[in-house]
């Protein structure tokens, strides 16, 4: 770390002291130096109305919100905690994020999405991320021994927020990945890099996937890792899985987060009557 200035070793040192998961760690650091040459100054010399001006500049840019916020996250944190100034992160304000439902495929697209997946890991990665509900980090740093066919559990190290949890292990993917053990012989990375087997596969590999799948498949829909784990949740709530514990096998902190899901549950809202038909209305006008 020789060459790295003391002000981002130091913001470094703070998010490792609060436990932040290695890829936020890289996020923030890297929000806050395209901040930084943004104005061509150090980021400790600039102000809340810099920072003010940088968001107005994403904006103009057409960047996502979740691109958004994470620089805003990035920036709070930067100027609360590396610099010391608590009053400004309250000042700095998340863009509002859009209320849009998420894309789900019904189970015939995912058979027919997995089937089109070229790449045999790539193909037992994504089954493995719709069996499970896993993010695409999740699935990208599983671990050899992180299968516990025992328990038919999966650990789920260093997930959202750096916590760890439990996701179901299903019977089909064991035998799925038991396949796949004896043809890719894994070490250490469940599913390893394209070029480099000591490293985990890269999260873009596997989008990359899905898109080129999605193409063979004949889909409308986009299509990424994170679309199956929103399959997997909405597949087990119309199968009449208990809200609380799709809560727990996403790892949501929060059962709002989960009830998103409500949303797009097919049997959910097949069940529910309308008041209408509880009403006798007649169809001719009077005469």
């Amino acid at each position: 770390m020789a060459d790295i200035s003391p002000l981002r070793r130091r913001m470094i040192e703070d998010m490792t002291v609060r436990n932040l998961a290695p890829t936020t760690q890289q996020s923030y650091i890297s929000a806050v130096g395209k901040f930084s040459r943004f104005f061509g100054r150090s980021p400790d010399r600039l102000s809340l109305d810099d920072v003010r001006s940088f968001q107005v500049h994403l904006a103009d840019q057409g960047v996502s919100w979740a691109h958004l916020n994470q620089t805003v996250g990035a920036l709070r944190f930067f100027f609360g905690v590396t610099l010391g100034r608590s009053e400004l992160p309250e000042r700095i304000p998340y863009a509002r994020s859009p209320r849009t439902l998420p894309v789900v495929l019904s189970p015939a697209e995912v058979v027919r999405f997995l089937e089109a997946v070229a790449v045999l890991k790539c193909r037992i990665a994504l089954m493995t991320a719709y069996a499970a509900g896993l993010r695409a980090s999740e699935v990208a740093t599983l671990r050899v021994t992180d299968i516990d066919s025992a328990r038919m559990l999966i650990r789920v190290q260093h997930g959202k927020g750096g916590r760890d949890r439990y996701a179901i292990l299903s019977e089909q993917l064991l035998g799925h990945l038991r396949t796949y053990w004896r043809v890719a012989r894994p070490e250490l990375w469940l599913f390893p890099g394209q070029r480099d087997r000591h490293a985990p596969i890269h999260p873009t590999t596997l989008n990359d996937a899905c898109r080129a799948a999605r193409t063979l498949a004949g889909l409308s829909k986009r299509v990424t890792v994170h679309t199956l784990r929103h399959s997997f949740a909405t597949h087990l709530l119309e199968s009449g899985t208990d809200i609380r514990v799709i809560q727990v096998l996403l790892g949501h902190s929060h059962v709002s987060t989960t009830a998103r899901y409500t949303q797009v549950a097919r049997t959910m809202i097949e069940r529910t009557q309308s008041p209408l038909d509880r009403l006798d209305v007649m169809v001719a006008p009077p005469g």
